[in-house]
């Protein structure tokens, strides 16, 4: 919101009045100050188990002031802004901004126009001629307020090497990824310096708690949101963001084509602790009537400085659909799935004409320069279906994406690179191999990808097993998939069930690859379970809603938490139960018996060999008769 926007009469009625807060049951939100910048509180998850022999267990959390203790949220005065003192720092310029227009909310009429968040902030822009990116300060050799948050957060708040960290690391397999042992705020600085790590962070984003993503870091999440032409408004699109951060989305994608894109857009940035992304061509679409043919340079253009003005972190631009590539789509089992991609492909048909996006990119650059906004270049000619998967359109798209990387660099832009899509398990690290290549290791961010195209409802699963593929042979974000998927759009459980997904998929990649810390919270529930302490199983795990419910169902009394077995096997049947006694039996003999057990083993173990070697030392031998 800014000078220009008129206050509403329906403001009281329409604005989001309340979201979901307090703690994830069984753990407390803690705040971690940085090394050597104990002004710099960064936040995490802690689960405190049931056994003082174990320390507590810490987890990366996105969820922003929301799961705090007790805590009070007025989404009209938005929430703190920790990057505000960095930022002034800085000195960038303060703007008037541009009039928000009519056109901004789709042209709708004064009843049923939502009001912009009163929240106030001052919009900020780069002087000519003064970095305003994290890629620029980095390539300048300059540690940013921002990178040393990121470090701190990606080593869980720890200030040294965990113990048997080399071990872990040299336990997993990174394709050729640079996972560091420990995380300082150097490395980050290079990562970032290298194309190869983003942090998407506009600067009129004060709200934002600063993240990474990139290959050498803990691999990422993103969960769309957005209202429609036909359904949600303001209040639901604030708690879905609320409620995706809450079950670890790392970033949200507004991906609103109805009314009211902008005021509904203000709520949802000054009441995000996480980046916000957008298609800035959605809403130019709107601007003009939705008519793909009508869009123009001067209408997007506009779209671009309303949305960085607003504090977007990173845009989705199609610039590789480019009107050459358009009949290679032809043959395809399902063409162009892509909402931007077909915009772009119907306005290079209709006009015969190079698009817009990719002859103006380096003015695109430049307006998201000025507000340090990344680049999500779009794969606007993704596969739709299995059988379209690495066809000479998509990666026609990705070598351009590549170029287009380049530039942006050039120009002072950070960048990742969006990819596909649907593609079968044996085609899937050729996808990741080629973005490498193409696009010099800038990171990349993929929707799954879906395995298999026979599971509509289920979609989640086939693109969760895509999703921890690619992921271990290097993606850096993946862009989760509900069970709505193709079906319609996702409800509030629709969102949880795709964040936990996609949850599980980022964990099972950073085991894979050998982050130094991700086993520490797989190692914990499995002592946890062995011990059969279900309390710390159910808080130790992603969803421990779901996790004591399912317990529940069929042991539902208090005893039953402190019980040595569950509903699968029931008291005597319980495998960990079986070996505890087996191994208490053991620990409680004398070493006399233990000794006289281990002796008689051995005697077995001999007889068996003599006889083994007595008949011949024959692996078959003729059946007896």
């Amino acid at each position: 919101m800014n000078a220009h926007t008129k206050p509403q009469k329906n403001s009281v009625k329409a604005a989001p009045q309340s979201v979901t807060t307090g703690p994830i049951i069984g753990s407390r939100k803690i705040y971690v100050a940085a090394p050597e910048h104990p002004e710099m509180r960064v936040p995490f998850r802690e689960v405190v188990l049931t056994t003082d022999a174990e320390p507590p267990v810490r987890i990366y959390d996105p969820s922003g002031p929301y799961t705090e203790s007790d805590v009070q949220i007025d989404l009209n005065a938005g929430l703190t802004q920790p990057r505000r003192a960095w930022l002034d720092a800085h000195g960038f310029a303060t703007v008037p901004g541009r009039a928000v227009t009519a056109a901004d909310n789709g042209n709708i009429s004064e009843e049923h126009l939502v009001p912009a968040c009163p929240a106030q902030r001052p919009i900020l822009e780069a002087k000519p001629g003064q970095m305003a990116t994290q890629y620029e300060f980095a390539k300048a050799g300059i540690i940013t307020p921002e990178m040393i948050y990121v470090a701190h957060r990606e080593n869980l708040g720890r200030a040294a090497m965990l113990e048997g960290a080399k071990e872990r690391h040299a336990d997993g397999e990174s394709f050729g990824a640079s996972v560091p042992e420990f995380v300082t705020p150097e490395f980050v600085r290079e990562e970032i310096a290298r194309g190869r790590a983003i942090i998407p962070a506009n600067i009129n984003h004060p709200e934002l708690e600063p993240m990474a993503i990139g290959r050498n870091f803990l691999v990422k999440i993103n969960a769309n949101i957005g209202n429609s032409a036909v359904t949600s408004g303001a209040a639901e699109e604030v708690e879905k963001l609320v409620w995706a951060i809450r079950w670890g989305a790392d970033t949200v994608m507004d991906l609103s084509t109805g009314r009211n894109i902008h005021n509904i857009r203000s709520w949802i940035l000054r009441n995000s602790p996480v980046p916000i992304g957008t298609v800035p061509i959605y809403q130019a679409l709107e601007k003009v009537g939705g008519d793909p043919i009508k869009l123009d340079w001067e209408v997007f253009k506009d779209t671009l400085i309303e949305q960085a003005e607003q504090g977007v972190d990173y845009f989705t631009i199609h610039a590789g659909v480019r009107l050459p590539y358009v009949p290679l789509t032809a043959s395809r089992v399902t063409g162009i799935v892509s909402r931007g991609g077909s915009i772009m492909a119907r306005w290079c048909l209709a006009h015969h004409k190079e698009s817009f996006l990719y002859e103006r990119f380096d003015e695109i650059c430049e307006i998201m320069r000025k507000y340090d906004v990344s680049f999500s270049l779009g794969d606007g000619l993704r596969p739709g279906s299995i059988a379209d998967a690495n066809d000479r359109a998509q990666f026609a798209e990705l070598e351009t994406l590549g170029e287009l990387t380049k530039v942006a660099w050039d120009k002072g832009c950070q960048v990742m690179i969006e990819g596909p899509g649907h593609v079968p398990m044996h085609k899937i690290k050729e996808n990741m191999d080629k973005q490498l290549r193409e696009c010099g290791e800038a990171p990349f961010y993929t929707l799954g990808p879906l395995t298999t195209d026979i599971a509509p409802g289920y979609d989640h699963i086939t693109s969760g097993i895509g999703a921890a593929m690619i992921g271990w042979f290097g993606c850096a974000m993946l862009c989760y998939v509900t069970p709505k998927e193709h079906l319609g759009l996702p409800d509030r459980d629709d969102v949880k069930t795709g964040v936990i997904t996609y949850r599980i998929a980022a964990h099972a990649a950073d085991l894979a690859k050998g982050h130094p810390a991700a086993k520490l919270r797989d190692d914990a529930l499995s002592r946890a379970r062995f011990d059969f302490r279900w309390e710390d199983q159910f808080n130790l795990a992603l969803d421990p809603d779901t996790a004591r419910s399912f317990h529940d169902e069929t042991l539902p009394k208090d005893a039953h938490k402190v019980a040595h077995f569950c509903s699968m096997c029931g008291p005597k049947f319980c495998s960990m139960k079986i070996t505890q006694d087996l191994r208490a039996e053991v620990l409680a003999m004398g070493e006399n018996e233990r000794a006289a057990l281990e002796a008689m083993a051995s005697e077995g173990m001999a007889a068996k060999s003599e006889e083994f070697l007595k008949k011949g030392a024959q692996l078959y031998l003729p059946a007896a008769e």
